[in-house]
């Protein structure tokens, strides 16, 4: 009986510490970038999860700032010229061919 007390409690210490970060961690609300705004007073367009929709955004940048990768630096190739071939040995002797 006890053993199944101390899981009990044991879980629900574990639950109290890990369900705040759950609670306080809130979706993305992001601005939407429009011409026109059909929005109540104090409200604007924002995006929830590809939803357009009324509110208040938490996020500073839009969802396709967001989403942006930044642009790679495209490197040249290099061209090497080939070196001349030399030979160090006279032909017709041991080890040339």
């Amino acid at each position: 009986m006890r053993l199944p007390t101390a899981m009990i409690a044991g879980l629900s210490m574990m639950g109290a510490i890990v369900l705040p970060a759950q609670v306080s961690a809130e979706a993305k609300v992001y601005p939407y970038p429009t011409s026109a705004n059909y929005c109540p007073a104090g409200l604007q367009p924002i995006t929830i999860q590809g939803v357009i929709c009324c509110g208040t955004p938490n996020q500073t940048m839009t969802y396709q700032q967001v989403k942006a990768h930044p642009v790679k630096k495209v490197r040249k190739a290099h061209y090497h010229k080939p070196r001349p071939v030399t030979y160090s040995c006279i032909p017709g002797e041991k080890g040339c061919s």
